[in-house]
């Protein structure tokens, strides 16, 4: 070091020693950066009420760029720890990823830092399609302080969840609630999708869920039996009330 820069750091000690608040800096490149550890991690935060999930939708194509799976949806998992939390998949947070085949594709949803996922596996059979597995995982904050943390997880595989023709479109506005363990529900609400055959990436014909047809259906029946029940009783008071008179008349 020559004499000048001798100077200038002793000049610098000087002036931290008599002059309060001023620190010295290493201007280096020995300071090393945050570790990952230290680095924040998103984590889900589980709510003790219900609220309606946003509806997102979420589409895979095909290496030629093809669409082959669409779905749009909103997607709340349900926890059962002691008492029943709530945790709602964020849209705008959602990576997609997975892939098409021929005969199978997956759709992947999936948090950031893996903190929450949800996978559909659909299949194509002769000429229907159906979601064959479902997982899901998530890997919340606590829901207290000396709580440890913990990963909820649950499968469904095997399945011939929500099959429709091929070309056509699944869509339920009421809720699918889908137990993947004893520990985790999933609900979709509402539900609409469709994979293999979409044609300029848009929803092909509808194909209404019982328990969208049930809703619309029962109250019509109900409203028509509830009617036929009291012109039944119209009628008869009327049969009645005649067949009295004409009794009457004869006397």
């Amino acid at each position: 070091m020559t004499p000048r820069g001798h100077s200038g750091g002793w000049c610098l000690l000087f002036l931290a020693a008599i002059i309060p608040g001023v620190h010295l800096h290493r201007s280096d490149s020995s300071v090393q950066p945050a570790s990952d550890s230290e680095a924040q991690i998103y984590r889900p935060v589980l709510q003790p009420s219900e609220a309606a999930p946003q509806i997102g939708t979420y589409m895979m194509k095909t290496p030629a760029g093809k669409p082959c799976v669409k779905a749009t949806m909103g997607a709340e998992y349900v926890v059962s720890e002691k008492k029943t939390w709530y945790f709602n998949l964020d849209p705008s947070r959602v990576r997609t990823s997975g892939y098409c085949d021929k005969q199978v594709a997956v759709l992947s949803l999936t948090l950031p830092d893996n903190a929450a996922g949800l996978q559909l596996t659909f299949k194509k059979e002769k000429s229907f399609f159906y979601i064959t597995k479902l997982t899901a995982h998530l890997s919340p904050l606590p829901v207290c302080q000396k709580c440890a943390n913990k990963t909820y997880s649950g499968l469904l595989d095997h399945e011939k969840l929500f099959k429709t023709a091929d070309g056509q479109s699944f869509n339920c506005k009421s809720e699918n609630l889908l137990l993947m363990s004893s520990e985790l529900k999933i609900k979709l609400v509402p539900l609409h999708m469709q994979a293999f055959t979409l044609p300029d990436g848009r929803y092909g014909q509808e194909v209404e869920c019982w328990a969208d047809f049930n809703k619309r259906v029962i109250p019509i029946v109900l409203g028509a039996t509830v009617l036929g029940l009291i012109l039944i009783a119209v009628l008869t008071f009327l049969f009645i009330r005649d067949r009295h008179r004409q009794g009457y008349d004869r006397l």
